[in-house]
């Protein structure tokens, strides 16, 4: 058995999905690649994938197994160019992850400029709010706003967003504009629906804090309904600069206590702590290293 072979045709079943689609784009029939990964389970003595009419899916064998396989097959391949005395192509596949608002609203046009300027490079965008186990999922690259990390992963602070109090015209006009922190109790405050301070409210300026106890009658599981709903005049909140810096700039938005703010949010880039990363995941990661601070609303990691 040629296993290098057997390994390809496996991990690019594993990632498209399907054994039909792996053999178009190894060259072969679909007989012949499942006779080839077939015997790769033989030779290992246990179970890689879960065959269906339509899909193949890891077993926690196979999901471990792909791990390894994928860096002994990009190791080799540089061992090859190394070899051969020509510099690696930056091409393969990346599964991304990043927060729905976030990844909707920014990251998706940045991900379409680097597929632009890298060709041989296929990204999946993966979109969730939940805590995703980046070895699990086969995921190559996070995108965390805050919050605590993940273990056995590495996290690089990429850039910095401030949070401000704001609220349309229309409610201001109705109820009128605070002064004062504790002003903020009698307005209609709009959140998120899982945020782990609830209803407490903590603002600085300068070295003062202030922690002001909101209510409102609306939570909100996704930032862009929460900058809708705010935009439409449904109450102030408490947002990131990337999320309504463009509501602000054309006046659909007002800064409120424009003193103050909130502890400004963290973007981190997150990927598996191996041994060996590939040239196109370290590309990725430096060029959303390098973008991420310059986007609207967004600063420097270390700030302005």
């Amino acid at each position: 058995m040629d296993t290098l072979r057997a390994m390809r045709a496996f991990v690019r079943a594993v990632e498209l999905g399907t054994l039909s689609a792996s053999a178009r784009e190894l060259a072969l029939s679909q007989p012949a690649l499942s006779k080839i990964v077939a015997a790769l389970e033989k030779d290992l003595n246990v179970r890689l994938l879960e065959r269906s009419t339509t899909r193949v899916v890891p077993t926690e064998q196979g999901k471990r197994f792909y791990e390894r396989a994928n860096r002994v097959l990009e190791e080799y391949a540089e061992a090859v160019a190394d070899a051969r005395g020509q510099t690696e192509q930056p091409a393969g596949f990346l599964r991304v992850n990043a927060p729905v608002a976030l990844g909707q609203f920014r990251l998706n046009a940045l991900i379409r400029e680097f597929l632009d300027a890298y060709p041989d490079i296929q990204v999946e965008l993966i979109l969730n709010d939940r805590f995703v186990d980046l070895v699990e999922e086969s995921v190559d690259v996070a995108l965390r706003l805050g919050g605590d990390l993940p273990p056995n992963a590495i996290a690089r602070k990429a850039a910095l967003s401030p949070r401000y109090l704001v609220a349309a015209p229309s409610y201001l006009a109705r109820h009128g504009k605070p002064r004062t922190p504790d002003d903020l109790t009698s307005h209609d405050y709009v959140r998120f629906a899982w945020l782990p301070g609830g209803d407490t409210l903590e603002l600085h300026q300068g070295a003062s804090r202030a922690s002001v106890q909101t209510r409102g009658r609306y939570r909100v599981n996704n930032a862009l309904a929460i900058r809708e709903t705010l935009a439409l005049g449904a109450g102030l909140g408490l947002c990131p600069a990337w999320l309504v810096q463009d509501l602000l700039a054309d006046g659909q938005l007002l800064r409120v206590l424009p003193k103050w703010s909130g502890a400004p949010q963290e973007a981190f880039l997150i990927y598996p702590s191996r041994r060996y990363q590939a040239l196109r995941a370290r590309l990725l990661i430096q060029f959303l290293a390098d973008r991420l601070p310059a986007l609207p609303g967004m600063q420097p990691p270390d700030g302005p």
